[in-house]
């Protein structure tokens, strides 16, 4: 018999993996496959017309409705091309205000789709028409600036170089991760208002008390419990959601509807990956293929060989390979605190399949995940990267109140650390301190000023902060025209928290103060201070929020102002 705990996430595994086409009593099948279909095709050119609307799914055996553009999940693929202006007449079909904000994209303030801050939103009915001059390539994405992010309204954005450089892969995929819940966003949202664990069923028992004593003795096992109860932390605290609401997929497709790429022997393949979870962190691996990552964030990289990495929601990854010889294989997508996965094929011909890896098992977070440089110390806690003492943190007198519930006083400052759960891996995992861009600092100069700000909150409450103060109660930041600044963040909680900065660049800094790597979203890991530089030349107002989703709805959120 079954636990309380253990059924919810035991019957999901069964029904989630729903096949495409299969027949749902009330549902036009010609609408169940395209909401769970492999690719919702590709729009070309600089003129669209994208409608959002309301469209009828089932990925668990339940029917729900999922929000679509042009009436598929994930929305169409946009293929623009550098140097061309484009025109985007998005009509909302939905009975409440909606938008589109244009992921990583250099644009006026006024197009970047973030109601409230730079626009009023797409009232239902209406008709916004977005127009912007593309100036960049590569991999990026569209998505709501709302809750119904969660619900469907995500695609991706592929942007062709005007003059073609370098050598074309045989074949070329976008391949979108996210997360869906048959619960409405909102839903969610109050659930962890009310218990920020409410998702969370791999919680320390007194098994795992007694097995530790008999792997490490009762003392250490003592010191192990001691510690983790005095913080009043949760040490299997990784994602605030699970699969026990979490259908994870690939393109729109459960694992069971086993979404496919063709590719022959020899070819060379790139896959283009957008980390579309609003709340999941994906971990991403094709047994027995070593993967070249090319680009993250849209931005070409001194390529690095992995067989493993880690994507945060709003980030992008380009990898590339050549497709190896023998059978189909997997490409394999855990979720980061291992409660499920998201998983496709990449094969010679349709129809084939290859071995599903395991579930690895979830570990305890590490003690520098709570403490940072404080493991520099030796003994127990020693490792991971962490080898001195930095400085003591800088915090604001507003850390100091109910909104905040831990405070870091040595965060660590090491980018080559894989993170929690995929440390001590027998095969390379992709770090931040491997990402390089070829082309060096865009911006060289130094910066003029510093803004320190700590990533915070009260997770008991469910309150996620800035230096304490949640948006409804924060002053904008405010940046001068064209003016070089350091963002330093740091993070106080045992959470990785992917910050996005709309409308500019973010140039991530090596721990020395040296440029390492151009990216829009920043994932910093628990007890981790990062560092990037700045170049003001955007004017308006911008967003500068935490990309989970949750997060940024429960206040990790500031307007930037460049004026």
């Amino acid at each position: 018999m079954p636990s309380f705990h253990s059924f919810p996430i035991a019957r999901r595994r069964f029904v989630q993996g729903l096949a495409v086409g299969a027949g749902v009593a009330g549902f036009a099948p010609a609408l169940l496959a395209k909401s769970l279909s492999a690719s919702a095709g590709e729009l070309r050119g600089t003129e669209f017309d994208l409608e959002i609307a309301e469209l009828p799914v089932n990925y668990t055996g339940k029917r729900r409705v999922a929000t679509a553009v042009n009436g598929a999940v994930p929305a169409p693929v946009l293929r623009l091309r550098e140097g061309d202006t484009v025109t985007l007449r998005v009509r909302n079909s939905l009975k409440e205000m909606s938008s589109i904000h244009w992921h990583g994209i250099i644009l006026p303030a006024e197009m970047d789709g973030v109601p409230g801050i730079s626009f009023a939103g797409i009232a239902p009915g209406e008709t916004f028409t977005y127009r912007f001059e593309v100036c960049q390539t590569g991999t990026y994405w569209y998505h709501a600036h709302t809750l119904a992010e969660q619900t469907g309204l995500y695609g991706a954005i592929v942007i062709d170089p005007k003059v073609p450089t370098g050598s074309v892969p045989d074949r070329d995929y976008t391949i979108m991760l996210s997360d869906w819940s048959d619960e409405p966003p909102l839903q969610i949202f109050t659930n962890l208002k009310k218990l920020s664990s409410y998702y969370n069923f791999a919680q320390p028992t007194a098994g795992d008390f007694l097995k530790d004593v008999g792997s490490m003795g009762l003392g250490k096992a003592l010191e192990r419990r001691r510690m983790w109860n005095t913080s009043r932390m949760n040490p299997t605290d990784y994602s605030d959601i699970s699969a026990a609401t979490y259908t994870y997929l690939m393109n729109g497709t459960t694992p069971a509807g086993n979404w496919t790429a063709i590719a022959a022997p020899g070819e060379h393949v790139r896959l283009r990956f957008v980390g579309a979870g609003t709340a999941t962190f994906f971990d991403v691996r094709i047994p027995g293929v070593a993967l070249t990552i090319v680009s993250t964030d849209g931005q070409a990289v001194v390529p690095v060989t992995v067989e493993e990495f880690r994507i945060g929601p709003g980030e992008t990854y380009d990898v590339e390979f050549t497709m190896p010889d023998g059978d189909a294989r997997t490409i394999f997508a855990q979720s980061i605190d291992r409660t499920g996965f998201a998983r496709g094929t990449i094969a010679p011909a349709p129809g084939m399949v290859a071995p599903v890896p395991a579930l690895d098992a979830r570990p305890w977070l590490d003690p520098v995940d709570m403490m940072g440089a404080m493991t520099a110390m030796g003994g127990e806690h020693a490792g991971h990267g962490v080898t001195e003492m930095p400085p003591k943190a800088r915090h604001a007198r507003t850390e100091y109140g109910a909104n905040t519930d831990m405070r870091v006083d040595y965060p660590r400052a090491n980018l080559d650390d894989p993170g929690a759960g995929l440390r001590g891996r027998s095969w390379r995992v992709l770090t931040l301190a491997d990402l390089r861009t070829p082309t060096g600092d865009p911006d060289p100069r130094e910066p003029e000023r510093e803004i320190e700000l700590h990533l915070n909150g009260n997770m008991e409450r469910f309150i996620w902060a800035l230096d304490g103060i949640k948006l409804n109660d924060s002053r904008p930041l405010h940046f001068k025209p064209n003016e070089r600044l350091r963002i330093t963040l740091v993070n106080d909680t045992m959470m990785a928290h992917p910050m996005h900065l709309h409308g500019m660049w973010s140039d991530v800094e090596a721990p020395d103060g040296t440029f390492q790597v151009r990216k829009h979203t920043v994932v910093v890991q628990p007890a981790q201070r990062v560092s990037f530089r700045v170049t003001a030349d955007a004017m308006g107002r911008w967003a500068f929020h935490c990309h989970l989703l949750y997060h940024m709805a429960a206040g990790m959120f500031r307007e930037v102002v460049v004026a």
